[in-house]
């Protein structure tokens, strides 16, 4: 008999999320909501319902202190945790509207989101964030008030002249609570959130309380979680998708959320709060993957034990699954020999993400048919989505019954998709957005009679929604090809070799690509070819560049030959949030990087 026990649907009353705060502490005061990592005691701690509510209203006592208009923007700039929470939601008590940003985010994007939203409040985890934004010099007339968790003076002699204050000091200063809001009606703003920008200034995108609890309840209509399900929270909370499926969904679920202390820490976090239940975006498996490949390096015994695990592994999935089994062996003897083959490679592999994942859910991003065979072969249960900022995210998803890592899954109950023009994807229903912050052109474009232009291109087989490109990144070649450069660029990354791949050929003769190596692949490859792997002229080797586009070509080979790289150029250097080359969601800055590599494209057309 299964002892885990499904978590109960909200009532319908519920309409807004601080009705969905208050029904959960009163279902479960006294089960555990929150954990986190306390560097003061070197241990996790914990927070029930009853207390986390306890703590939100200090918080909402505090800022109701500022006697805000309803409607105001705060910004929240901390990293995922109770901190982060608490500001959330005492300013959704207040009638406020949350307004994420990034922690990496860099100071100029923040600042320019401060002026745009109109923020009357900013919450920083440091000063010294607040003393880089402000010295970004944007002017900011509506900040009220800065408040940060840690002081060090920084800030003095800012040119922006809101006034900075210490949590601490900020929270002792409150008064009781007078109980005079009568809270948010669902069809105000619920949050700002502004979206990427891959190619020009973030739009801020208005979604209210509808449109998030809608998402809310659809999504536990599919994904099922039970009571005792354990999430660990690395997304940055300025990404719907996490704000959606690993914050809201959890209060409504009563499931516990444990914040991982960092990205680098991710390995050890998972291997310590060992959840039940992952929301993650593509470069999390991406990075396992890469970890493993490099492991089987230099020993066939092992490659081969891996490769059969994956093999067999995959032939059951696709038969519990109901999808077509690529070679027609018979079942029995898979059976026979999958517990070696668990215990010697999937074991140690699910092992890396904690042992006892019974739901990942992977988001923002495809992911590449490799990785999903690897994983889903080996027993790791990764449900793929899709949605995006403006439907509060999820439009689609798979589930652990009916999961085919070719498509995003089938469309959430009440939510409406068709085909438009040029394969486009059209979305309706209560999870789509109002519009875009002060931009009605933007949102006029985008909405049209109540249908969401997705700007993505879609099928629909057999009831799943499957995602086939992107209307706005489309190459189109000196010859007329259109090819879309995340396909190429997600087959790249699926060698170990190549970390991130950046795609080119926009009227241009050919495809190219520049590509990011990792470090300790490189400097195998490099001692292989008798090169020097420090020395930076060794990427610029005839040698290194014809050894790298023969694995590409090899990578490729799936797709037309106009679509195969012909050139690629090399570097060490990653592209990260603060070097300007990807979003804040980890997608690539495409505009950015053509500047930063321009001299490279220009040479490798020229050579």
């Amino acid at each position: 008999m299964n002892s885990h026990v499904l978590s109960r649907m909200p009532p319908d009353a519920v309409r807004t999320l601080p009705q969905l705060l208050a029904w959960r502490v009163g279902e479960t005061p006294h089960a555990e909501a929150y954990r986190q990592f306390e560097p003061a005691s070197a241990g996790w701690v914990s927070a029930t319902w009853a207390e986390a509510a306890q703590h939100i209203a200090r918080w909402t006592s505090a800022l109701a202190t500022l006697s805000l208009p309803r409607g105001s923007r705060i910004a929240i700039l901390l990293p995922n945790g109770l901190d982060a929470v608490c500001i959330d939601q005492a300013a959704l008590a207040l009638g406020c509207v949350p307004v994420p940003l990034h922690a990496i985010d860099n100071p100029g994007s923040i600042g320019y989101i401060l002026l745009d939203s109109e923020a009357s409040v900013l919450v920083a985890a440091t000063e010294a964030q607040w003393t880089a934004i402000a010295a970004a010099g944007w002017t900011l007339p509506h900040l009220r008030q800065v408040v940060v968790l840690q002081r060090d003076g920084s800030s003095a002699g800012a040119a922006v002249s809101a006034p900075v204050r210490l949590l601490s000091d900020w929270l002792a200063a409150a008064s009781a609570p007078s109980g005079g809001s009568s809270g948010p009606g669902e069809d105000d703003l619920a949050a700002v959130v502004y979206t990427s920008g891959t190619t020009g200034r973030p739009k801020g995108v208005m979604l209210t309380h509808r449109n998030v609890v809608s998402n809310v309840r659809a999504s536990m209509s599919c994904v099922a979680p039970h009571a005792e399900d354990l999430f660990l929270s690395f997304l940055p909370l300025s990404h719907t998708f996490e704000r959606t499926a690993g914050y809201y969904l959890p209060i409504a679920a009563g499931c516990c959320v444990a914040f991982a202390r960092s990205v680098a820490t991710l390995g050890e976090d998972l291997k310590t709060v060992r959840p039940t239940v992952l929301v993650s975006v593509p470069r999390i498996y991406e990075r396992v993957y890469a970890k493993v490949q490099a492991s089987l390096a230099g020993s066939a015994v092992k490659a081969w034990l891996f490769e059969r695990a994956q093999t067999i592994g995959w032939r059951r999935f696709c038969r519990r699954q109901g999808l077509p089994v690529p070679r027609k062996t018979p079942a029995l003897l898979d059976d026979m020999a999958w517990p070696l083959l668990h215990r010697l490679v999937a074991r140690p592999l699910l092992a890396e993400f904690g042992g006892r994942v019974r739901v990942a859910v992977s988001g923002g991003a495809p992911l590449s048919p490799p990785i999903a065979r690897c994983f889903l072969g080996l027993g790791l249960p990764v449900l793929q989505g899709y949605g995006m900022t403006e439907t509060s995210p999820v439009v689609a998803v798979n589930a652990l019954e009916d999961n085919d890592p070719a498509t995003v899954g089938r469309v959430l109950p009440g939510v409406e998709v068709r085909i438009g023009d040029n394969r486009e994807l059209l979305v309706r229903g209560p999870n789509v957005m109002r519009g875009y912050w002060k931009r009605d052109e933007d949102t006029a474009q985008a909405l049209v009679e109540g249908w969401l232009h997705t700007g993505d291109q879609a099928a629909i087989d057999n009831g799943r929604l499957r995602i086939v490109g992107r209307l706005k990144e489309i190459i189109v070649t000196a010859t007329g090809e259109k090819i879309a450069p995340a396909d190429l660029e997600l087959a790249i990354t699926a060698d170990p070799l190549f970390e991130q791949a950046y795609v080119v050929g926009d009227n241009r003769p050919f495809i190219a690509s520049v590509v990011v190596l990792g470090v300790a692949e490189w400097s195998r490859l490099a001692v292989g070819l008798r090169l020097d792997p420090r020395a930076p002229a060794s990427l610029r080797s005839d040698a290194a560049r014809a050894t790298a586009l023969e694995r590409i070509r090899g990578l490729t080979a799936q797709f037309p030959h106009h679509a195969q790289p012909r050139a690629v150029a090399l570097t060490l250097e990653p592209w990260t949030i603060e070097n300007g080359l990807m979003t804040p969601t980890l997608k690539l800055k495409r505009n950015n990087l053509q500047a930063r590599f321009s001299d490279l494209i220009e040479a490798m057309y020229h050579r």
